[in-house]
């Protein structure tokens, strides 16, 4: 019988099963260029932020669903007032961590290479009026040929009067 007894104390051990990920994620962003490694970064802080924005909408309409009036027995009513406040204290929870991200893309802001950011707006800019340029041209082209068959369906109508 090769019981081993079973305490609360804890025992310090080495973790032979535990894969550590960090090799191939850092060989994964070594072979991604920055523009990919900003977008993958993008894509997880929106999923960060669309997670915690459903558990808020969730977490409401939960508590609106539990707000119900009716007959409720002693058991029901804790039962209930148990499910709001669990589910409230899962709101905060995501508030909190909507707070901690809009503090952390604050930081990345006011850190980050302001000369970058000023080059990608003038370049995004110069790009806009392009676009504005070439559809008012577009438009001018449109424009003078409706004038100008507007223009022969006048004279022609007025030829056959």
């Amino acid at each position: 019988m090769s019981d081993v007894p079973q305490t609360d104390v804890s025992r310090p051990s080495a973790l032979p099963t535990a894969h550590l990920q960090r090799t191939t994620t850092s060989q994964s962003l070594v072979e991604q260029n920055s523009a990919e490694y900003l977008d993958a970064i993008e894509e997880d802080w929106n999923k960060r932020v669309d997670m915690e924005v459903e558990t808020l909408v969730d977490g409401m309409v939960d508590l609106v669903t539990l707000a119900s009036v009716g007959d409720k027995d002693k058991f029901r009513i804790a039962q209930e007032s148990f499910q709001a406040s669990s589910r409230a204290e899962s709101m905060i929870r995501a508030a909190n961590s909507l707070l901690s991200i809009t503090h952390s893309m604050k930081l990345l802001l006011l850190l980050s290479d302001e000369a970058q950011i000023a080059h990608r707006r003038d370049l995004e800019l110069q790009n806009v009026q392009k676009e504005r340029d070439e559809i008012k041209e577009e438009v001018a082209g449109l424009l003078t040929e409706l004038l100008r068959k507007s223009h022969l369906q006048g004279s022609t109508s007025h030829q056959s009067s």
